[in-house]
C-alpha cells in the first residue's frame, strides 16, 4: 500500500510487528513500545480529542523533547482530522508567545517539567487560553494520562468516526503547521498537507538500503520537518526508532542500541570528527603516525576510485584504525543522512571511508523538505554536493543561480500570511528558495550559499560567506566562524576557537594563561590562528581572503541565540551582539 495520508503508515506497520517500534532512553535503560502499542495509543488519543469537543481542523500543539509520546500525539491528532503544531522545546518566551497566539491551538501538550515551567508563564498571555497537559507527572497539573484514560472510556463512542476519517480524509487536507526556525524575524507557520509529506517521504524509501530489521537513533528535534520526514519513511519501512537521552549521550546510545544509522546536522558530525582527531593527539610514536596516516587516507576517500593500491590502503587503514572507530560506535556499517546546512566534504569522506556512510541532502520546510539527496541504494555519493534531484520534484536554476522548485511537495502556504506566500511563490508556481546553487556533472546539485547572505564589498566584488566559513571550519582550531565585510574594503571574520584544541596546543608549547579570555589575546595564539587563516586564504581569490579576524571566547548555541534550532548562524543576531567588535575591525586602514 502506498500511503496518501500520514496515518496510513499505521496500517503498513502491521506487516512488521515488533516489540520496539519506539524506545525512550530513561537513565541506562530503554522503555520500549510495540507496533501494537503505537496503533492503539494513537487511536486512543484520537478518541479523546473528539470527546473533548475539538472539531475538524482544530490545532493541537506539542512542546516536548524527542520521545515516543510525540509520535503518539502526532498520529492521534491526524486520525481525529485535526492539525498538529509541533513547537521546539528550546525557544525563548517571545517566540513561544508569538507561535501560541498565532496558531490558535486548543490544546498544548508539554514534555518534561522544565519545558512546562518555561511555557507556563506565557500561557496566561495567550489570547485563546489552551488546555495544557504534561507528559511527565507534575503535581497539580493536568497529565497526558488523562487524555489516554478519556480515550479508553470513550472509544466505543468515537470508534466509527475515526474509522470514517481514515476512509474520507483527503490527501489534500492540512496535516500540520510547522513554524520555521528562521534566522531573522518572527517565525512563519508553514502549512503542509498529507500529500506534501507523503509525496516527500515515499521516494526516500525507494533509495533506502535498510529495512524493518534496522534500528535508528534519533536526536534531532522531531518538530523539525527534516527529522520528522525521515522518521515517517523509517516507520513505513517498519524500522525501530530509538530516542537519545540527549546530545551528550549520542555516542553511548549508538553503541548501546547498536544503531544502523541516524539523522544529523553538520555541526554534530563536525564535533564527532574533532573527537576522532583529538584521539590521535593522545597517541605516541608509531601508533600516532599510523593513526594520522589512516586519518589522511580517510579524508581523501573517493567512492569511485577503484585503483588497487588506493583500495589496499583503505583496507589496511580499516584494519588498523577504522574498525576501532566502528567498534566504539555500533560495531557495524551505518547510514547517516546529513542536512540543514552545508557539510565539509572531508567529513563525508572520513566517515564514509570508515563505513559510516554520510549522505548529504537538501531541502526546506516549505518543500516538505527534501529537494535533492545522495542515494544510498545506488551508492551515489558525491561529496560537496547534495545529490540528485528527488523524483517528482520540479526544479530549475534562475538566471542568478537561485534554486526554484514546485510540485507535490510544495507547501500549501504560510498560515495567515497570503501576502508573504505570494512573495516566495511566483505567478508560475515556482518557489524561490533563497539558496544559490549550481549543477555538477549535469546531475548533482551543489549549494554555494544563501542568496540573502551573499554580500558585496565596497570594491564591487561579491562574497559568498558560507563557502569561506566551511573552509575555515576545516581547521581543528576553529569551532565556528562568521565572515563579515558588507560594503567594506575587505572580508574579515569573527572566530570562535576550539578551546580544547587551543588548550592542548598551549600546553604543548608552554604558553601560559589564566582563562580563555586571556588565552585568545596572546600573540602566540593569534599567530597560530593566523597560520590557519593563511592556509585557507591560499585557496581563495584575492577579494575573498580574510584580511583580519577577531577571536571571541563565547560559545554559540540556540540557547544563547547565535544559532538557529538547526545550528545555522543567525547572522543578524551575531552582528548585533558583536557590533562594537565589527566596527573596531574596520576602524582603521589596513595595510595589505
Amino acid at each position: 500500500m502506498t500511503p496518501t495520508r500520514i496515518f496510513d503508515i499505521l496500517e503498513e506497520q502491521k506487516k512488521y510487528p515488533k516489540p520496539d517500534i519506539f524506545a525512550n532512553r530513561t537513565g541506562d535503560t530503554w522503555r520500549k513500545f510495540s507496533t501494537q502499542d503505537y496503533y492503539d495509543i494513537a487511536h486512543t488519543i484520537a478518541y479523546a480529542l473528539l470527546e473533548m469537543g475539538l472539531q475538524k481542523g482544530d490545532k493541537v500543539a506539542t512542546i516536548m523533547n524527542n520521545r515516543a509520546e510525540w509520535n503518539f500525539m502526532d498520529m492521534g491528532i491526524m486520525l481525529a482530522n485535526m492539525v498538529h503544531v509541533p513547537i521546539y522545546a528550546t525557544l525563548n518566551e517571545k517566540e513561544y508567545k508569538h507561535i501560541l497566539n498565532h496558531c490558535d491551538c486548543k490544546i498544548v501538550v508539554t514534555g518534561v517539567e522544565a519545558i512546562y515551567k518555561k511555557v507556563e508563564p506565557i500561557l496566561h498571555e495567550v489570547e485563546q487560553k489552551p488546555e495544557v497537559f504534561t507528559i511527565d507527572v507534575i503535581e497539580g497539573k493536568r497529565n497526558y494520562q488523562e487524555i489516554i484514560d478519556l480515550g479508553k472510556t470513550s472509544a466505543s463512542k468515537w470508534y466509527d468516526k475515526v474509522e470514517e476519517n481514515k476512509k474520507t480524509i483527503s490527501t489534500e487536507e492540512l496535516a500540520t503547521i510547522i513554524y520555521t526556525s528562521g534566522t531573522t524575524g518572527n517565525q512563519k507557520g508553514v502549512m503542509l498537507s498529507h500529500k506534501n509529506l507523503c509525496n516527500n517521504f515515499m521516494p526516500l524509501t525507494e533509495m533506502q538500503t535498510l529495512d524493518h530489521n534496522a534500528k535508528l537513533l534519533s536526536f534531532l528535534p522531531l518538530c523539525h520537518v527534516y527529522e520528522r520526514t525521515v522518521c515517517y519513511h523509517y516507520q513505513f519501512l517498519g524500522a525501530s526508532y530509538y530516542y537519545a537521552g540527549g546530545l551528550g549521550t549520542i555516542a553511548k546510545d549508538i553503541h548501546d542500541m547498536k544503531a544502523d544509522g541516524f539523522c544529523s546536522v553538520p555541526r554534530v558530525l563536525e564535533m564527532m570528527f574533532d573527537k576522532l582527531y583529538s584521539v590521535g593527539k593522545d597517541l605516541k610514536g608509531i601508533k600516532r603516525m599510523l593513526y594520522f596516516w589512516a586519518f589522511r587516507v580517510a579524508t581523501k576517500y573517493d567512492n569511485y576510485n577503484k585503483n588497487w593500491f588506493y583500495l589496499l590502503k583503505i583496507k589496511i587503514a580499516d584494519q588498523l584504525v577504522y574498525s576501532k572507530w566502528r567498534a566504539k560506535m555500533s560495531g557495524k556499517e551505518m547510514i547517516v543522512v546529513s542536512g540543514g546546512s552545508a557539510i565539509q566534504a572531508r567529513i563525508i569522506r572520513l566517515f564514509t571511508a570508515a563505513q559510516v556512510r554520510v549522505y548529504e541532502g537538501y531541502g526546506l520546510t516549505e518543500t516538505s523538505p527534501v529537494i535533492a539527496v545522495n542515494n544510498p541504494k545506488k551508492r551515489i555519493l558525491k561529496p560537496g554536493t547534495v545529490g540528485e534531484i528527488m523524483p517528482g520534484i520540479e526544479f530549475k536554476l534562475a538566471d542568478d543561480g537561485e534554486i526554484l522548485t514546485k510540485g507535490h511537495c510544495l507547501m500549501m502556504g504560510y498560515y495567515k500570511d497570503p501576502e508573504y506566500t505570494k512573495q516566495v511563490i511566483d505567478e508560475d508556481g515556482w518557489f524561490h528558495t533563497g539558496d544559490i546553487g549550481t549543477m555538477v556533472e549535469g546531475k548533482f546539485l551543489q549549494i554555494t550559499d544563501r542568496k540573502k547572505e551573499i554580500f558585496k564589498l565596497s570594491l564591487g566584488k561579491y562574497i559568498a560567506p558560507q563557502m569561506i566559513e566551511n573552509k575555515l571550519k576545516e581547521s581543528t582550531f576553529i569551532n565556528n566562524v562568521m565572515v563579515i565585510g558588507e560594503n567594506e574594503k575587505f572580508a574579515s571574520a569573527i572566530i570562535v576557537p576550539d578551546m580544547n584544541a587551543l588548550h592542548f596546543w598551549c600546553a604543548k608549547h608552554r604558553v601560559h594563561f589564566e582563562n580563555n579570555k586571556e588565552m585568545i589575546t596572546l600573540p602566540e595564539v593569534l599567530k597560530r590562528i593566523q597560520r590557519e587563516v593563511d592556509k585557507i586564504n591560499a585557496q581563495l581569490s584575492e577579494h575573498e581572503q580574510i584580511k583580519r579576524f577577531r577571536l571571541i571566547a563565547d560559545e554559540w548555541s540556540p540557547m544563547s541565540g547565535e544559532l538557529s534550532q538547526t545550528l545555522k548562524l543567525k547572522r543578524a543576531v551575531i552582528y548585533r551582539k558583536y557590533d562594537a567588535l565589527c566596527r573596531e575591525i574596520y576602524n582603521y586602514d589596513l595595510k595589505v
